[in-house]
């Protein structure tokens, strides 16, 4: 287990100083007087009396007869606590290191059966490559060396960071040497050993300056977006390769790889019994130690220490009794046939000559180049993090892809392989003790001394227990890929999985992953495509401004508004997603839906839209071409500043420049918009005798005139219909309205709804009442200020300003045209303004002071309650649809 990190203790304990300072210095004697202590602090206690103390003794006296020269002192306590210090440290090192020795063992024993295992494999076990296994391991020792110097030294937030050649990388590796084979030929083997390992040790440098640059500009996080199942369906795919290579490469079978295809004659291979006996024991064996880890699961339990050395030693017992001869052994496969196992570990140094080096094959790679370079660069992202909280550790993933780029890029330009940091191996590592750098660095010095060593011994291990070792990873990466997952993906995720190892066996490793991102982006437009991009549908009635208008014209508002249609879209709109939007607008006008209710706007919410391609922005052309054709308005809306790039899609089609299509940044403003276009069109086109109103928003050319544009039409007949009942023949009032004058005008406007306005009862209101006329942009009150009394607007716009604490609330804004009130509920309350209110369009204002709320309260109560309630009725109407406006704009 790691060595527990000890605590601060409290200063002055006996723990606080090493055991070695405390040797060096002499034990102060409890019998010393304080104040000789507090008289000499630097000293050791002499046998003199104490000095005796005064209030007039300075703490710190210059001379004593009874002690030696300060720098004398100083330099002796100095040179003590120097050599005390190094012995400290030797001897901390000594048990770190002590400490570190099984996991050191453990780790040695995980790096040769995994050099054996899979560095025999690097090259492919046909052609010219047939006796380079021995080559393959040493360079698989090489880059786990160079990779766990660089962790060790400090490269990795990991202080016992293991680092081995990336085994992933195996199927790649043997498409590149197949391929540059077979562009330069058999007959150039010098040619062939050295244009491969020149490819080799290139895909190490690329992948250690990508590394290397995704650390550095911190985009470790980038990857994580990157689709798991397919790196899912690619793990598969390795496993169903290693447990291929177990049965019918150089592990067990010794078929040519070039031979083997998914046939019956290869399974007809399989099952002779010469080659069934070579790969069943260690198919035998790999399942056997599943049943055993599967079933214990007690850390003391170590497959590798325990179960593949017992193999070997199993195997020798068996051959010794036997006496079976260890040449024929190896002739019939179950020893490794290492031809050149004698040579020195730099061999492989020798096969490197540019010279001999073919740059047009080698060229000719680079595609299989870039998809080795994406596999390799989704795993330290994916298991850096896992290992983090396996090892309850805080680490960076951006410093573990800089130190991933610093080993590759030195294994690449030290001749070989790519390397990584090995989760397994790094979890086990750390659960026997390998918690420190400097079990790192022994276990980089044991793995050297294997490799000066040689590869020699790979001769007399048994073709099994690699043959096992491999069909146990083999299989753990297929059961992570096919059964693991069963219920964690979805189906179409699963099937993806499913067939990338498909397309890995049955073709290539490059051609499976392109398989698989293109099987994704098929997957993604079909999923996306199910999904509703239209958040809801509604009708102008249902949806108003928050501008508060006279009951009248609300009144025919929310009639007339049944011709604006309102359509919220949400999501990313893009070829798979747009077709329905358009088709649902479609629906809107076709000729049964229009003979039900025909509109004259469409309102087109784009607030919760995250992006539109060009597919998208096309299709909106499209819908403007129908639209145009029956006379209706397309109202864009929701584009804020974040919107920029929504924006520009649709202006790159001419969107906005196409007649009939309008854009508002917020869908207030295009509603507000809309309801000002039907009361200018009835203000404008009634021949009734009506007061003409300021309209708040923006004003353009866009207010047509809807009745001479829709001349006998359904809607141009809904509109006058509603306007005469609504606007022009309100509610009766007591006396004409042009004998009362103002205020009493404006009251009618406002309260006429909620009942008749008798002259004769509001007559007295005017005494109580303040006229005003105020400039554009006037103050009138900032939100939290104290209320001092309520407004009846007379002529002009004031706009308030709704500002919400909760940060996940919009602001919202509320005009206030001709004919209603504002302030009302905070002067009858008498608490603070809950809006800032501001002068939009120069007003004429009534003003009803709280005092002068007070003194009507007193000298007509009837009048006051009267008023009251007509206040309190219309404050009721107004704050519901701004509630509903806030409400909807969620």
């Amino acid at each position: 287990m790691p060595t527990p990190r000890r605590g601060p203790t409290p200063l002055g304990s006996p723990a606080n100083d090493s055991k070695a300072e405390q040797e060096a210095s002499p034990a102060f004697p409890s019998h010393i007087p304080v104040s000789h202590l507090i008289s000499a602090p630097h000293s050791p206690p002499s046998s003199s009396p104490p000095l005796s103390l005064t209030e007039h003794t300075p703490l710190l006296p210059t001379t004593s007869p009874h002690r030696p020269p300060y720098a004398a002192q100083f330099g002796h306590v100095s040179t003590r606590k120097t050599l005390s210090h190094v012995r400290g440290a030797l001897t901390n090192t000594a048990k770190d290191a002590g400490a570190a020795v099984p996991a050191v063992i453990l780790g040695t024993l995980l790096n040769v059966l995994d050099g054996v295992s899979y560095g025999m494999i690097i090259f492919p076990a046909t052609g010219v490559f047939t006796d380079l296994g021995a080559m393959g391991v040493s360079m698989f020792f090489v880059s786990a060396i160079i990779s766990q110097v660089v962790y060790s030294a400090g490269a990795s937030g990991f202080a016992g960071a293991n680092g081995s050649m990336m085994i992933e990388v195996v199927p790649f590796f043997h498409i590149l040497a197949t391929r540059i084979a077979d562009e330069i030929g058999e007959e150039h083997p010098q040619e062939i050993i050295a244009t491969t390992l020149v490819a080799f040790a290139f895909s190490s440098v690329l992948t250690g300056l990508t590394f290397f640059l995704l650390g550095a500009f911190r985009l470790g996080s980038l990857i994580g977006f990157f689709p798991r199942h397919i790196l899912v369906g690619c793990i598969g795919g390795v496993g169903v390769f290693l447990i291929i290579t177990g049965q019918v490469l150089t592990v067990s079978t010794r078929m040519p790889e070039d031979d083997f295809n998914l046939s019956l004659s290869t399974i007809s291979f399989f099952f002779q019994l010469k080659n069934f006996i070579l790969w069943a024991p260690a198919f035998v064996l790999a399942t056997l130690l599943r049943v055993i880890t599967a079933r214990w699961h007690h850390q003391l339990i170590l497959p590798v220490c325990t179960y593949f050395i017992i193999i070997p030693i199993v195997f020798y017992v068996i051959v010794a009794s036997t006496r079976m001869n260890l040449s024929d052994l190896r002739h019939d496969g179950w020893l490794f046939d290492v031809a050149v196992s004698e040579e020195a570990w730099y061999n492989f140094y020798t096969y490197f000559n540019l010279s001999k080096t073919r740059w047009g094959p080698l060229w000719s790679t680079l595609p299989t180049q870039l998809a080795l370079l994406f596999f390799n660069i989704l795993h330290p992202p994916l298991n850096v993090p896992a290992l983090a909280v396996s090892l309850d550790l805080d680490v960076d993933t951006n410093k573990e892809l800089v130190a991933h780029g610093y080993s590759n890029l030195l294994a690449g330009l030290l001749g070989t392989v790519p390397n990584y940091l090995v989760y397994v191996n790094t979890l086990l590592f750390y659960r026997v003790g390998g918690s420190t750098r400097m079990s790192g660095f022994l276990l980089a010095a044991a793995t050297l001394a294997l490799l000066l060593v040689g590869t020699g011994p790979i001769a007399y291990i048994p073709v099994l227990v690699v043959g096992a070792l491999i069909f146990v990873l083999g299989i753990d990466l297929v059961k992570e890929a096919l059964w693991d997952t069963r219920h964690r993906v979805n189906k179409t995720e699963y099937i993806t999985i499913a067939s990338i190892m498909a397309a890995m066996t049955v073709w290539d490793f490059v051609t499976g992953v392109f398989f698989g991102i293109i099987m994704s982006c098929l997957f993604f437009v079909v999923q996306n495509s199910q999904r509703r991009s239209i958040r809801a549908i509604h009708t102008g009635e249902t949806v108003m401004s928050t501008v508060r208008r006279p009951s009248a014209h609300r009144a025919y508002i929310r009639e007339v508004s049944k011709q604006t249609a309102v359509v919220r879209l949400q999501g990313f709109l893009f070829f798979g997603t747009v077709t329905h939007v358009e088709e649902t607008i479609r629906g809107l006008v076709d000729d049964a839906s229009w003979q039900r209710s025909p509109i004259q706007f469409l309102v087109v919410d784009l607030t919760a839209v995250a992006g539109v391609d060009m597919s998208a922005a096309e299709s909106f052309v499209r819908v403007q071409r129908l639209l145009a054709s029956k006379r209706i308005i397309l109202v864009f809306c929701g584009i804020s500043s974040e919107g920029a790039a929504i924006k520009r899609a649709l202006e790159n089609v001419d969107l906005f420049a196409l007649p009939g299509v309008e854009l508002f940044q917020t869908m207030n403003d295009a509603m507000e918009w809309t309801e000002n276009a039907y009361l200018h069109a009835w203000f404008t086109s009634s021949k009734a005798e009506t007061k003409p109103i300021t309209l708040p928003g923006r004003q353009d050319s866009i207010f047509l005139d809807i009745h001479e544009s829709l001349p006998n039409s359904p809607r141009r007949s809904h509109l006058r219909d509603v306007g005469f009942r609504t606007i022009a023949q309100p509610p009766e009032p007591a006396v004409s309205i042009a004998d009362a004058g103002e205020p009493y005008n404006t009251l009618v406007q406002a309260f006429s709804s909620y009942g008749q306005i008798n002259p004769d009862v509001f007559r007295p209101i005017v005494s109580y009442l303040e006229h005003l006329s105020l400039p554009e942009g006037f103050i009138l009150w900032n939100q939290g200020d104290p209320s001092d009394g309520l407004y009846v607007i007379e002529a002009g716009v004031l706009r308030a300003t709704y500002e919400f604490t909760d940060d996940h609330s919009p602001r919202i804004e509320e005009s206030m045209v001709a004919g209603t009130l504002a302030g009302e509920l905070s002067a009858l309350s008498g608490l603070e303004r809950n809006a800032t209110v501001i002068v939009e369009r120069p007003a004429t204002l009534w003003k009803l002071s709280s005092e002068g709320l007070r003194k009507m309260q007193a000298e007509q109560p009837e009048l006051a309650t009267t008023f009251t309630s007509l206040v309190l009725k219309s404050a009721k109407i107004d704050y519901d649809i701004l509630l509903s406006a806030l409400a909807t704009r969620q």
